[in-house]
């Protein structure tokens, strides 16, 4: 299989590769793409440890069941589906700061940290908000041919496009 290692794939291959793997997840388990609601269970699952009465009685955990499920294996199977992917492409090149990142928010790791986490919350916090993430509303919406997983895409990206402007002006001038 020479397309797995190659460095970069073609977009058209790789939406026809994540359009037959959506259509397998509805088939096989009956659900669609979404990654975010995994990311709570695993708060749940930590604080569970701590104060399950806690945890049982919260709203949200009686509606979603504090579980491993398929989400928990698709949101690894993306960590290691990349892994998978710089292994066969024999890509060596592991950056831990992209230069644009760097020099937005300078040398101070603390700041540059900071600054990612707080995206981090921000973006999980627009998921749960929004009752899902972009995979799941904007991949698993188009397939469903929903409005809303239209006007959300839409929305993504218009937001995405806004914020980085914001963050990094022009665009590739800091590398």
């Amino acid at each position: 299989m020479d397309i797995l290692r190659k460095k970069t794939w073609s977009p058209y291959t790789a939406g026809v590769l994540a359009g037959i793997l959506l259509v397998l997840s509805v088939f096989i388990m009956g659900k669609y793409f979404g990654a975010s609601t995994t990311f709570v269970r695993v708060a749940g699952f930590v604080e569970q440890s701590v104060a399950p009465e806690k945890v049982a009685s919260m709203a949200y955990f009686i509606k979603e069941k504090v579980i491993i499920d398929w989400q928990f294996v698709f949101v690894f199977g993306v960590l290691f589906g990349a892994l998978a992917s710089a292994w066969l492409s024999k890509e060596k090149m592991a950056v831990a700061v992209p230069p644009m990142w760097e020099a937005r928010f300078g040398q101070s790791r603390v700041r540059r940290w900071m600054a990612a986490f707080l995206g981090g919350t921000v973006l999980m916090f627009g998921a749960r908000l929004a009752d899902g993430c972009p995979s799941g509303h904007g991949l698993s919406g188009l397939a469903q041919i929903a409005i809303s997983g239209y006007v959300s895409l839409i929305c993504f990206f218009l937001a995405g496009m806004i914020l980085a402007r914001i963050l990094y002006g022009g665009g590739n001038d800091h590398e």
